[in-house]
């Protein structure tokens, strides 16, 4: 294969050249962000030369980082991954139009500068990023490579879901770019076993694709809660309900403003960032029990989600989410009961029943998200069992050397199979 091919020091297997392209990456800590950083840092860490074509980091703000402000390339290397940067535009608001312009200026650019480096082995994008699956698919096709897309989302039902103007239309060129990128694949990988039919309608022959699932991507708490609660100014007989995360439309979060508007002893707290926060805070003025807090740094993050008596996600009723955010696993390892206010049906369903850690509410019922959290408050030992639930599922389905396994034998299924065809089909 590739010419980076080369025994790793430990002698279990080839040294390998990777490209993985991401728009999403460290320093950004929610969303797809962590996962990719932590698949490339894994392949480094196993002998891998591995580089990884990415945005300027923005998510969940939608704004870039202070660091970043201005840079047209740059080329860094963190924990032993080599991470090329290209310049995007950043839409503070989502329609249509500018998210189109978002993933055309990040497609022109990562195609017009590719990294310079060797020839990979394999090239594997991060999908929902129409722009990083174009730009996947065209790295690898150009040098001739195996072609790995990894679904985490599907923009296309996505868009058609999410309420933002054009919607129907973006949708509609979403889907027909994501059949592009998926049917030149030598394997797609799929997070969660509901996109295979999905995958399958835009012309990927089931066959053709694997689960490669998501993980926790958080270590579990360590400060006592008393005193995180304390810090946070949450009093001991405050029942609160906390987002953490993207705050976009597709969330529909209205639902725990209308929430804490219905019962003032219910503090609902809002922790993150996103395009919609500032219409949230808006909508929330006079609430007094409602609060948002930014984002807080990786080490704190799993205490502050223990603090809450319960973690809330929430989705649009439109919204029939196939995929399974990258929240949930984190409220998973916190070990407190989650509240989901999501379609049933879609992937957010389905892994808190197969959880056990939760409660499922209708989607925008602020009634029954508020019975459902105060019945959790009513009942104590419920809580705790609900919450126990979590990490034992942590333990048993989503732990990151089980998800970061998959990752490696997928790679290993594709590049043993174009091993094996480029020798004529005997063994080195």
């Amino acid at each position: 294969m590739g010419d980076a091919a080369q025994m790793d020091e430990g002698g279990t297997g080839r040294r390998r050249r990777l490209l993985l392209v991401s728009t999403n990456y460290a320093p950004e800590h929610t969303g797809i962000g962590p996962y990719a950083t932590q698949i490339a840092e894994h392949w480094a860490a196993s002998g891998h030369e591995t580089h990884v074509l990415a945005g300027m980091p923005h998510y969940p703000a939608w704004s870039v980082d202070p660091a970043y402000r201005g840079v047209w390339r740059r080329t860094e290397l963190r924990a032993g991954v080599t991470v090329h940067r290209r310049r995007h535009t950043v839409p503070r608001r989502q329609t249509a139009v500018r998210r189109a312009l978002f993933e055309g200026s990040v497609l022109a650019h990562q195609l017009a500068a590719p990294p310079r480096i060797g020839r990979p082995d394999a090239v594997v994008a991060q999908l929902p990023s129409l722009a990083g699956g174009v730009a996947g698919a065209r790295l690898a096709a150009r040098w001739r490579v195996p072609y790995i897309p990894v679904v985490q989302d599907l923009m296309g039902a996505a868009a058609a879901q999410s309420g933002i103007e054009g919607g129907d239309r973006a949708a509609a060129v979403a889907a027909r770019v994501e059949s592009y990128v998926l049917r030149r694949a030598t394997l797609v990988g799929v997070i969660h076993d509901t996109f295979t039919a999905r995958v399958t309608a835009l012309g990927v022959p089931p066959e053709r694709i694997r689960t490669v699932p998501n993980w926790s991507h958080v270590t579990a708490p360590e400060r006592p809660r008393a005193e995180t609660r304390r810090r946070l100014g949450w009093a001991p007989s405050d029942t609160v309900v906390l987002h953490s995360g993207n705050m976009g439309l597709k969330q529909g979060l209205e639902v725990l403003v209308a929430t804490a508007r219905l019962d003032s002893a219910v503090r609902v707290v809002l922790m993150g960032d996103g395009n919609q926060r500032r219409t949230l805070e808006q909508l929330a003025d006079g609430v007094p029990n409602l609060e948002f807090l930014p984002p807080v740094d990786d080490g704190d993050f799993p205490d502050v989600l223990a603090a809450a008596d319960v973690l809330a996600v929430t989705q649009r009723a439109s919204v029939l989410d196939m995929s399974v955010p990258s929240k949930l696993t984190s409220y998973f390892a916190a070990g407190r009961p989650v509240v989901a206010s999501v379609a049933d049906g879609g992937g957010t369903a389905h892994e808190v029943r197969r959880s056990g850690a939760g409660v499922l509410v209708p989607p925008e019922d602020p009634e029954a998200l508020l019975a459902a959290v105060r019945g959790l408050a009513a009942d104590p030992e419920a809580a705790r069992e609900l919450g126990a639930a979590g990490p034992r599922h942590v333990e048993a389905h989503l732990s990151r050397a089980a998800g970061l396994a998959r990752y490696d034998a997928l790679l290993d299924e594709v590049l043993s199979a174009a091993e094996r065809e480029a020798t004529g089909g005997t063994d080195r």
